[in-house]
């Protein structure tokens, strides 16, 4: 008899973006003339650059001459790629990190899901509160927690980001030994510090543990005390893996591609007190299971890395930054709290009082605007709101004059 992987039954009903396009779609509907505006999933809105399309039909073409023509490609992706990715966003920035180190994939999310599989299933692991979904639904699906109770999954060590702290976690109280953070983070917008993360590097060295460290959006810091990567804190190479994503810097939402950072300092323990590469693990996970992002793909990310490419990107997400600042002012305007939008393109916003769902909603019905719930993303994000600067400019805009007469 074949059985189900059980762990499936302990995931909550609906993913938290399926569930907000089911509540979108019976809106319009029941409203088919409304127009709606959406600040809610993270998707960008402008095409790519044109150094990249110019690089990806290159591309394209090369695949299209014998003399050309590329089949399979390493799996670690090509070395033109990794190499600029180490110059550009490593050693520039003086952090040791080099070509071999990194892992070319089809985005963060998948890495940051798949890379769970590497580790014992009773191993313990500290999430953020509220958090990107998919890091805790992995390991829920690997069978790690326990029954979901009261808004929360037993056996997880959550790590409480309020208002009291800065939506910053604190460090655990108790030995942990996987940890999942998220600068600029997803979904309130906030930043860490240099002395933030030596605190939490700092906690994983005593504690044997490994920090995964998600740094998607990155490319939105503008304020350069700090950090673009944990490797700029000494002693990060030995206890920490970052992902990164080509989808929000440079458009590549609906084009796949990201990369991984496993340093071959870093080590994963045995029962038995030995330790073996974390590197030479990911290396045998992605050689197995993963055939490799498409050479286009590939030379449009490494155009990204070119001088053209960098003044494009950058105006993509100085785009994006504007937007943001059009939506903190209007909430600002209108008495609320929020955090993020300053370095991030999310904006937490204090629902005063309201369930999230509620603020949801509201919005949805009364303005046509989408948003993200908080409460999707865990307990403490209930009275938030996360709204999204990926739009055009008139569409925020517009949005943000419909927020006004919603909440007059």
């Amino acid at each position: 008899m074949i059985r189900a992987n059980e762990n499936y039954q302990k995931l909550k009903a609906s993913y938290l973006f399926s569930d907000i396009a089911r509540r979108v779609n019976l809106f319009q509907k029941d409203n088919p003339d409304a127009r709606v505006i959406r600040l809610g999933i993270g998707d960008v809105t402008r095409a790519l650059p044109p150094a990249i399309i110019k690089a990806f039909h290159k591309g394209v073409d090369e695949m299209a001459h014998d003399a050309t023509f590329r089949g399979y490609g390493p799996e670690q992706g090509y070395a033109f790629l990794r190499e600029k990715i180490a110059a550009h966003d490593y050693q520039a920035r003086g952090a040791n990190i080099s070509a071999e180190e990194i892992f070319v994939s089809d985005g963060a999310k998948c890495d940051t899901g798949n890379f769970q599989e590497l580790f014992a299933n009773d191993i313990r692991i500290a999430i953020p509160d509220p958090v990107y979904p998919v890091y805790l639904d992995t390991n829920v699906m690997a069978g790690r927690t326990g029954d979901f109770e009261d808004g929360r999954y037993k056996k997880i060590v959550y790590m409480d980001c309020v208002k009291e702290n800065n939506f910053l976690p604190r460090l655990p109280e108790e030995p942990v030994d996987l940890i999942y953070l998220c600068f600029p983070n997803n979904p309130t917008g906030t930043c860490a510090t240099k002395t933030d993360l030596a605190a939490w590097v700092d906690y994983a060295k005593k504690n044997k543990a490994l920090i995964l460290f998600d740094a998607a959006y990155e490319a939105f810091i503008r304020d350069d005390s700090l950090p673009g990567t944990i490797y700029e804190i000494d002693g990060a190479r030995e206890v920490a893996v970052e992902f990164r994503s080509f989808s929000k810097t440079a458009g590549f939402t609906g084009t796949r591609c990201g990369f991984t950072v496993v340093p071959k300092t870093c080590q994963v323990f045995l029962e038995n007190g030995g330790a073996i590469s974390l590197h030479d693990l990911w290396n045998r996970r992605q050689s197995t299971k993963f055939n490799g992002v498409s050479y286009p793909v590939q030379k449009a990310a490494e155009a990204v890395y070119s001088p053209e490419g960098q003044a494009q990107v950058k105006k993509l997400t100085a785009g994006y930054l504007d937007n943001a600042d059009i939506i903190c002012k209007t909430v600002e305007a209108l008495g609320f709290d929020y955090a993020g939008g300053k370095n991030s393109p999310y904006i937490w916003v204090d629902g005063q009082g309201k369930d999230s769902w509620e603020f949801f909603d509201l919005l949805l019905h009364k303005a046509a605007v989408v948003c993200t719930p908080g409460g999707g993303f865990g307990r403490c994000g209930n009275p938030y709101i996360r709204i999204s600067a990926f739009n055009s400019r008139d569409n925020v805009t517009e949005a943000m004059e419909r927020f006004k007469g919603a909440l007059k």
